[in-house]
């Protein structure tokens, strides 16, 4: 593809943008005095606020660019896992928050501390940033490429600016700035959506019915539900509802990303109005951009995707790659920069959230226990915080640089979510355990995370064909959360056979 030649005033809007961004989060981030300032915001969030943080958090640079990708091939398919994620948080509201909010946690995996000890803490926290950390270099390369386009620079270049500009307003304000400022950015990439919608809808004959109809009359109409029982598909019912379902459950109720904006909020009953009114936010959302891809298949005329182009050589070479062909070479000029613009608030909801969470953990249930307890008072934990955002922002980046050479023809949104889901089914697998377990100790926990997190890992690995695995290409991603709990639960009942019942 071409670069997009922007003018000068476009990108003195862009840096402008990226300033105001980084200043505004140094000034709400003024005042911190210690490390639960700068993780946990002192517990003094508004609701309303970690709810947009949350939309912010999971939506990512990865979903504005890759679902209408996904929908272009899909229709509205995609949103049948959206329905299970809205039941999934009504489980952990419900199920799991109160638990959390029974004392002072700095990370949710203090909670396995309290109830097996120290190893089942650093085990399973270790198991969160390693596939974070790899979810999160997926969700930074992705929105690189358009950038790169328009800006007219390498990849690895725009990689190095996103996560630097991310990097300065999170290491300057910590989870306060993260929540206020992903407010804003919500706002930025919502609207940018909504004005390539309305540009769709005014080019295309007959608007969103004329896009439904040409998609039916090339033979892929844009179907909502299909009721087939194949664990093959990702987008069932079937796979949408209980997949869905428990995907949520183990990525908003076990993952340090979503639990901490959780954690910041003033009490239970805010947290859980927060973490469901999300839910509802997201099915809005998710609507609009598989409608943008639905549209664009009407647009291109079905132009098919061909990873080689040697059978079209007019075609797309990726899913991933339609919307921001697009964005570069059909939109008006100033419509295209604040799309860049909200490619940017995208990529850094994402990236900000990853990273605090990221470096909360390391130094709640890493470095600070090792270090000792006056680590993490004081400004010695302030600094602490600031240090290991940094160490996380140069990783990740160097991450992202990798992934972005690597040819995928998988949409990464499912590139994405199947990272996360090969631990995340034994992580809510451990909590379900220590809540609801009464006989397990922490090496029976210990052996279900890690039969759970091996099972999966093989599962993946093979769906990939990168192992000899046949189930791998049997078995869709959205399942794996539901197969590694359900092992990590199951494996962990067995073994607690073997201890008395205790009497407390």
């Amino acid at each position: 593809m071409e670069s997009l030649r922007v003018g000068l005033p476009t990108l003195l809007l862009i840096l402008a943008y990226l300033a105001g961004i980084n200043v505004l989060g140094a000034w709400i981030g003024r005042g911190q005095k210690d490390a639960r300032d700068y993780f946990l915001g002192s517990h003094a969030m508004p609701w309303w606020a970690v709810m947009g943080s949350i939309v912010a958090s999971e939506t990512s640079a990865l979903t504005f660019l890759s679902i209408p990708g996904d929908a272009y091939r899909t229709g509205f398919a995609f949103l049948q896992l959206v329905f299970g994620y809205i039941l999934g948080r009504f489980a952990v509201a419900f199920l799991l928050l109160p638990s959390y909010f029974k004392g002072e946690l700095a990370t949710v995996y203090a909670l396995l501390e309290g109830r097996f000890g120290p190893a089942a803490r650093r085990f399973t926290s270790l198991l969160f940033m390693l596939t974070r950390v790899m979810a999160a270099a997926v969700r930074l390369a992705v929105p690189a490429i358009p950038i790169a386009l328009i800006l007219g620079i390498p990849i690895w270049t725009a990689v190095v600016i996103l996560a630097a500009a991310t990097a300065l307003y999170t290491f300057l304000g910590g989870i306060k700035a993260v929540i206020w400022i992903d407010l804003i950015q919500v706002f930025v990439y919502l609207s940018g959506a909504l004005l390539a919608l309305g540009f769709l809808w005014t080019r295309l004959p007959g608007g969103f019915a004329g896009a439904l109809a040409a998609n039916a009359s090339a033979g892929q109409p844009a179907r909502l539900f299909h009721l087939e029982f194949d664990l093959a598909r990702p987008y069932t019912l079937w796979a949408g509802i209980l997949g869905g379902a428990f995907l949520t459950m183990a990525s908003h109720g076990a993952d340090q990303l979503i639990v901490q904006r959780l954690l910041a909020c003033r009490g239970l009953r805010d947290a859980q109005k927060a973490l469901i009114g999300s839910g509802f936010v997201i099915l809005l959302q998710m609507s609009l951009f598989l409608s943008i891809g639905v549209m664009l298949f009407a647009f291109f005329h079905g132009r098919p995707i061909d990873s080689s182009a040697t059978l079209a050589p007019a075609a797309f070479h990726a899913p991933d790659e339609i919307f921001p062909t697009f964005i570069v070479r059909h939109l008006p000029g100033f419509i295209s920069a604040y799309l860049v613009a909200g490619i940017f608030s995208a990529a850094m909801c994402s990236e900000s959230s990853a990273l605090n969470s990221l470096a909360s953990a390391l130094a709640h249930d890493v470095v600070g226990p090792l270090s000792g307890k006056k680590r993490m008072e004081g400004k010695r934990g302030l600094a602490l915080g600031r240090a290991l955002t940094l160490f996380w922002t140069v990783l990740l980046a160097l991450l992202a640089i990798g992934f972005s050479r690597l040819s995928q023809s998988q949409p990464a949104v499912q590139v994405g979510l199947g990272l996360l889901s090969v631990t995340a089914g034994g992580l809510l697998g451990a909590f379900l355990l220590c809540i609801y377990a009464r006989r397990a100790n922490q090496a029976d926990v210990l052996w279900a995370v890690g039969c759970s997190t091996f099972f999966m890992l093989a599962l993946w690995l093979g769906s990939k064909g990168w192992i000899p695995l046949s189930l791998g290409q049997k078995i869709s991603w959205p399942w794996y959360s539901l197969i590694g709990s359900t092992i990590s639960v199951a494996t962990g009942l067995a073994l607690s056979l073997r201890h008395p019942r205790p009497e407390k």
